[in-house]
């Protein structure tokens, strides 16, 4: 069966009581049960609900895996993974990830005793070199947020079995209609649901999708004993904005790829992040293991003092944090996304005051240009 297809049927079970065409909305907390050792399925929702189930089966589907599990946010997806790992246990980390990721491991998980190390994971020797005795995992973002950097998941995948280490992939920007880690070697894959696979700036939802049975078990016992899961109504919705996500993905994009090549000829622009430019350092290893550029990039202008102008000129752009939904959101990184980082690290990564990411929705693009105009202008 086509992706496209399995968009729209995947994770979906016969509703034998009713014929339902869509996944009902089993907002329950808890289930009768036939005798104290026998249930239906389910016996509280925190363990199990029909509507979250559904979710799981669809993220499992899509990703080309064996399991799904779905949580209350991206966040809480990756707080389950690591709850996986036991003090004393230390990651390699891609530096160009998401600031909310370098808070949580940073200041929240190091209290732990897990420790991380962000190196530049574009290049393996300097994660070879970053191994230790206690390295149990690489986790990356590609491509990395703010700046785009692609990181080859197959060439890195064989680097990590070599050494025993668990690879983790955050398949937010992409999602799996452009790109599929688990083939690519990955161990775990996970996402912020929030962004594209929601795609209406309506739900907050986190996936994960794996292939091991016992890594299974393990996340299965965490999601289970800590709680942060999907609730019925933010499944439904995650369910029906995953349905689009095809013909939503290919409007992103192509909108995303006239833009970058009318900013990159801007005469107030810097320079533009997006793998989708042939400039781009990445350009050729993702259409390798790719099938698209994704909607998202960001751009640098030259006369950064300008920031707070340019933002106010924006009529149809959003100022707002999150990224991946119909409506098209600009953001400033250094004071938004990522602010949580130390601004030397900023400096040294290249997240400047200047620099602008957009989110670029699925508006006629012929608009979203004339009002990047007039902001720059």
């Amino acid at each position: 069966m086509k992706l496209k297809t399995r968009l729209i049927h995947a994770g979906e079970e016969e509703d034998l009581s009713t014929g339902a065409v869509t996944v009902p909305i089993y907002q329950v907390s808890t289930f009768k049960q036939e005798t104290v050792d026998s249930n239906k399925g389910y016996d509280y929702s925190r363990a199990g609900n029909p509507t979250r189930a559904a979710v799981e089966r669809y993220i499992a589907n899509i990703e080309g895996a064996k399991y799904g599990y779905a949580f209350s946010s991206g966040l809480a997806a990756l707080s389950t993974i690591l709850m996986t790992f036991k003090a004393g246990d230390h990651f390699i980390v891609s530096n160009d990830v998401y600031g909310g990721t370098f808070r949580l491991l940073n200041q929240v998980f190091n209290r732990l005793n897990l420790t991380s190390t962000f190196v530049d994971a574009t290049d393996q020797d300097k994660i070879r070199k970053e191994i230790r005795p206690n390295t149990k995992a690489v986790f990356i973002e590609t491509p990395g947020n703010p700046l785009f950097k692609v990181i080859d998941i197959n060439k890195l995948s064989k680097l990590t079995k070599e050494n025993n280490l668990r690879l983790i992939v955050d398949n937010t920007f992409l999602t799996p209609y452009w790109q599929n880690p688990l083939d690519l070697g990955a161990d775990i894959v996970f996402h912020s649901a929030t962004k594209y696979l929601g795609g209406h700036s309506d739900v907050l939802a986190g996936v994960i999708a794996i292939n091991d049975s016992q890594l299974a078990e393990e996340i299965n016992l965490v999601q289970k004993a800590v709680g942060a899961v999907l609730g019925p109504q933010d499944s439904y919705l995650l369910l029906r904005g995953m349905k689009t996500l095809g013909i939503r993905m290919e409007e992103h994009e192509k909108n995303a790829r006239e833009i970058a090549k009318w900013l990159d000829n801007h005469p107030k622009v810097k320079k533009v992040y997006y793998p989708g430019l042939k400039t781009h350092p990445g350009h050729e290893l993702s259409k390798k293991q790719a099938r698209g550029f994704g909607g998202i990039l960001s751009f640098e202008i030259k006369e950064k003092e300008r920031i707070d102008d340019i933002l106010s000129r924006f009529k149809i752009f959003k100022l707002a944090v999150s990224l991946g939904a119909v409506e098209s959101l600009v953001s400033v990184p250094a004071k938004m996304t990522h602010a949580t980082l130390p601004k030397e690290l900023q400096d040294e990564l290249g997240i400047s005051d200047g620099l602008i990411r957009i989110s670029i929705g699925i508006e006629d693009v012929e608009d979203l240009i004339e009002d990047l105009e007039v902001a720059l202008q």
